[in-house]
């Protein structure tokens, strides 16, 4: 049997097209998981399962992308968060505007708008007015409020406008005498961004402003967004939960990459070890240990795996562990066939001679002959772990909290997407799975062509 170094591996390997393709692969995964753990907030990912944290995303979005390939560009949902801010004091009253500019250039209307606004008063609650100055110039007042009376000392509000409100139907139906045709005022956001002179979206800047007319020198604005629905959003879309499939894609990347590999590195070096003392300890222990090895090698892995999940746990360390536990015993049959040829090496039997005991016969000079090996098994076994993974969470028995590719396609597949076409939400989790899988598979088919002797070419 020949023995390959690791220095020997690296060198063929750099040789190997389709084991650097893999490995191109592999260190996109790994950048875009470094993007994830680095630049989104860690409260995004634990909130993934929250409704409120998505309230202001759109719901069942087409990626924004979508819009180059069509022939009408659909409205792109905005979120506006950074408001025009003035102030100025008349007779008394301490007047606050916050006013949205933006461009409406698409060929359909939105789907609704709202305003969103926190702020802190005393003693005699504020007046808010919002308003909309169209491309055409017409001012229509949206809404006029007052806000509720202080309830302390100092009152912390928060309050959304929708444009479903009765308020905001109310105050468009002083303008629909406007438009030289009927117009629906159940719809205020087609009153606002439509034509006075056809029924057709009318392009150009808008600006919405939000007036608050306070009492006290004291009072304040803390913060205000403004929101236009739209109907593609985003690099990926939305699913049925207005979630940004963006965010679950990203932080799908290391969770795939933590199961996949924690499973292949931890079940290889058990089947290792295992394989390696039964092999070189031979007779009745060799025996014993086979026979334990082909019993849960017998056993229907999946069925079993989904037992587990019910009984036990649907937490993520849980499912790594019951991977590793039907992981390991295919390695296992391997190791010790290999075992078995290299305990008859000649320095293998001085070391007996010499009186080493049968651990560190195993970890000094078995074992690291067969790191090659070990490093080629583990490339190969990360897929089938992303994808038991994977295939628990699409039946329902993953870990809910955590936005692995298989949970969107568990939640895609409850949702109804493929029924109604949110093709988006099935391809790019499916898309990733084979990505990655294909990343190590790649990669293990060159290890194995280096440190499989059968494989290499003469």
């Amino acid at each position: 049997m020949s023995i390959v170094s690791l220095p020997e591996v690296w060198k063929e390997f750099k040789k190997n097209k389709i084991g650097l393709a893999g490995l191109a692969i592999l260190a996109i995964l790994a950048g875009i998981s470094i993007v994830a753990i680095t630049t989104i907030p860690l409260d995004t990912f634990r909130q993934w399962q929250n409704p409120s944290q998505w309230t202001a995303y759109p719901r069942a979005a087409m990626p924004a992308w979508t819009n180059m390939f069509a022939s009408e560009k659909l409205p792109e949902h905005m979120i506006l968060r950074d408001a025009a801010v003035t102030e100025q004091v008349s007779d008394g009253i301490r007047i606050i505007m916050h006013t949205y500019t933006f461009d409406y250039v698409y060929d359909d209307f939105p789907n609704d708008f709202m305003f969103n606004f926190e702020a802190k008063y005393h003693a005699t609650p504020p007046l808010l007015q919002l308003s909309v100055i169209r491309p055409d110039d017409n001012l229509f007042e949206l809404a006029r409020i007052s806000l509720p009376s202080a309830q302390s000392a100092e009152y912390l509000y928060t309050e959304t406008i929708f444009s479903t409100d009765g308020i905001v139907k109310n105050g468009v139906t002083n303008y629909l005498s406007r438009f030289a045709f009927a117009i629906d005022e159940s719809q205020p956001q087609v009153v606002v961004f439509s034509n006075t002179e056809e029924l057709s979206v009318l392009k150009g800047k808008y600006r919405i402003s939000a007036t608050f007319f306070t009492f006290d020198s004291t009072d304040e604005v803390i913060d205000s967004n403004l929101i236009i629905g739209g109907k593609v959003y985003g690099l990926l879309g939305t699913d049925e939960l207005r979630r940004d499939l963006s965010i679950g894609i990203i932080w799908g990347t290391p969770l795939a990459l933590f199961i996949g590999v924690s499973v292949a590195s931890i079940s290889v070096m058990i089947g290792m070890i295992y394989g390696v003392i039964a092999g070189y300890k031979g007779k009745n222990a060799d025996e014993v240990m086979m026979r334990a090895n082909d019993i849960i090698y017998a056993l229907p892995a999946l069925p079993v795996l989904i037992l587990l999940a019910v009984a036990i746990g649907k937490s993520i360390f849980l499912i790594v562990g019951f991977l590793i536990i039907f992981g390991w015993v295919g390695i296992a049959k391997v190791s010790r066939s290999m075992a078995l040829q290299i305990k008859n090496l000649q320095y293998i039997e001085a070391a007996e001679l010499m009186g080493q005991s049968t651990t560190r016969i195993v970890l000094k000079h078995i074992l690291p002959q067969l790191l090659p090996y070990t490093f080629a098994s583990i490339a190969i076994s990360v897929p089938g772990a992303i994808i038991t993974e994977a295939g628990l969470s699409f039946l329902g028995l993953g870990d809910p909290t955590m936005p692995t590719w298989g949970q969107l396609l568990h939640d895609a597949n409850v949702y109804g997407a493929h029924a109604r076409g949110m093709w988006w939400w099935i391809l790019t989790p499916g898309l990733m799975i084979a990505l990655t899988g294909l990343a190590f598979v790649l990669i293990g088919t060159a290890l194995d062509s280096i440190v499989n002797p059968k494989l290499k070419k003469v």
